[in-house]
C-alpha cells in the first residue's frame, strides 16, 4: 500500500490496516492517524512511535505485556508467529521456558527483542546479558525493541510512493 492511498484511509481503515503492527494495541493506529498526512514510510514510523513515547507508563506496559513470550507454544498473532519461526525459536521452547518465567518475575513483562534477522544464539545472548539490567533500563530497551518490530511491520505493508517521493 502506497503512503498517497495510506493517506486517503479514513481513520477506520487506518485503525483496521495497522492496527496489528503494535502487537495487540490497535490504540497506537488510531491516535497516529490523527498526525496524516504521512510523508513517507519513515515519517509514518516515526508518528506511530511518538505515540508510544506520548503514552502513560500503564499503556506503555500494557503494550509490553501484549507481545508473547518468545519460543512460546501459546497462540500468538500471525506476525509475532512467523517472525518467531524465522528465527527459529519455535526449536527453543524448553529452554527459553525457564528464562522467561524468571524474565517475567523480574521485570513484570515479557522478554521483547525484534527476532527478524537474528539466529537463536543472538537472541539467547540478549536474554541473558540484558536479564541483569534494572527495571528501568530494561523498560526502555523492551519500548525500543517494540519500535523495531513495529517497523519491520510496517515495511511488509508500505511500498514507497516514487513518483511522489521523486517530486519532494
Amino acid at each position: 500500500m502506497t503512503i498517497a492511498r495510506i493517506n486517503n484511509l479514513t481513520k477506520e481503515d487506518f485503525a483496521n490496516t495497522f492496527g496489528g503492527v503494535y502487537e495487540h494495541s490497535p490504540w497506537v493506529a488510531e491516535r497516529a492517524w490523527a498526525s496524516t498526512p504521512f510523508s513517507s514510510l519513515e515519517d509514518l514510523a516515526s508518528k506511530m512511535n511518538a505515540v508510544v513515547d506520548a503514552a502513560s507508563e500503564e499503556e506503555q506496559l500494557a503494550l509490553l505485556c501484549a507481545h508473547p513470550e518468545l519460543g512460546t507454544r501459546l497462540k500468538v498473532s500471525a506476525s509475532s508467529a512467523s517472525e518467531q519461526a524465522g528465527a527459529g525459536l519455535d526449536e527453543l521452547h524448553d529452554t527459553l521456558q525457564p528464562l522467561n518465567e524468571s524474565w517475567r518475575k523480574k521485570f513484570g513483562f515479557p522478554f521483547i527483542y525484534a527476532v527478524k534477522g537474528s539466529g537463536k544464539a543472538d537472541i539467547l545472548v540478549a536474554l541473558l546479558v540484558r536479564i541483569d539490567t534494572d527495571r528501568e533500563t530494561e523498560f526502555k530497551q523492551a519500548l525500543w525493541e517494540v519500535s523495531r518490530i513495529a517497523r519491520f511491520r510496517l515495511e511488509g505493508i508500505v511500498e514507497e510512493d516514487t513518483q511522489r517521493q521523486d517530486m519532494l
